[in-house]
C-alpha cells in the first residue's frame, strides 16, 4: 500500500507528533474535522491536501510540514478517533455487554448520517502504509479497552481464569466488520446480536483462554480465603 494516487504525500512521511495543546490543538482539531468531511464526501481517491486546507482554514504548507500529505492526514484522523472516550457497558452479564458493543457497531455503521464517515475513513486507511498502521493501532487500542467487559466476567466467575478479553471482543465484532468491509453482505441487528452471543458462548467454553495466563491466575494467592490459625 503506497498511496500512489497521491504523489504529494511523498514530500514528507507522516510521523505522529506529541499531542499538542492550545492553538496547536485547535489547528489539529480543525484539520481532523476537515479530513473526515473530505474523505466522507470524496473518498481516498478524491482527498487532497488543498481541499483539506481550504475547508480547515489551515495553510497547505502547514499541512505538508506537519502531516506530510493525505496519508498522514488519514492516519492522524484515526489517531484522533482512538483518543475519543468510549464508555463501556457494565450490565453484570457478559452476553449483554457484548450485545451492547456489537449493537453500537451496527448502529454507527448503518446510520445514514453517521455511517459514511467511519466507513470512508477505514476504507481510506487501507490504501496506505501509514493509514493501515494507524488503523491497526486504533483497533488494538479499542480491543484492549473493551477487554474490560471480559475481565469483569472473569472476576465474577462467569469466565475461566486466563481468558483473553481482547480476543473475546474481536470474536464478537469480527463478523460485523467482515460483512461491512469484505463481503458487503447486509448487516442487521439480529446478526450483531448473534455475533455477541456466539462470542460469549465460546468464551464461557474456554476457547479464548491462554494456558499461561490461566496458570499465572491459579498461582496467585487467594486473598479472599480465611487463613487457618
Amino acid at each position: 500500500m503506497s498511496g500512489a494516487n497521491h504523489p504529494e504525500q511523498e514530500r514528507q512521511p507522516y510521523a505522529p507528533t506529541p499531542r499538542p495543546g492550545g492553538r496547536s490543538a485547535r489547528v489539529r482539531a480543525d484539520v481532523v474535522t476537515a479530513t473526515l468531511a473530505e474523505v466522507a464526501e470524496k473518498g481516498y481517491d478524491g482527498l487532497t491536501v488543498e481541499a483539506v486546507a481550504t475547508r480547515s482554514g489551515v495553510h497547505k504548507a502547514t499541512l505538508y510540514r506537519r502531516w506530510g500529505g493525505v496519508d498522514g492526514l488519514v492516519a492522524d484522523a484515526l489517531t484522533a478517533s482512538a483518543d475519543q472516550p468510549w464508555p463501556l457497558p457494565d450490565t453484570g452479564d457478559l452476553r449483554q455487554d457484548l450485545r451492547r458493543i456489537t449493537q453500537e457497531v451496527f448502529s454507527v455503521f448503518t446510520d445514514p448520517d453517521l455511517g459514511p464517515t467511519p466507513t470512508a475513513l477505514i476504507s481510506a486507511a487501507q490504501r496506505s502504509d501509514a493509514g493501515a498502521a494507524a488503523l491497526h493501532a486504533f483497533f488494538t487500542a479499542r480491543h484492549r479497552q473493551a477487554a474490560e467487559v471480559a475481565e469483569r466476567a472473569v472476576a465474577r466467575g462467569e469466565l475461566p481464569a486466563g481468558t483473553d478479553g481482547a480476543e473475546v471482543v474481536r470474536a464478537a465484532t469480527a463478523p460485523l466488520y467482515y460483512r461491512l468491509f469484505v463481503t458487503g453482505e447486509p448487516l442487521d441487528a439480529r446478526t450483531a446480536e448473534r455475533a455477541a452471543d456466539a462470542a460469549a458462548l465460546a468464551a464461557r467454553a474456554g476457547l479464548f483462554t491462554s494456558a499461561l495466563a490461566a496458570e499465572e491466575a491459579h498461582a496467585k494467592p487467594n486473598t479472599t480465603t480465611p487463613q487457618g490459625n
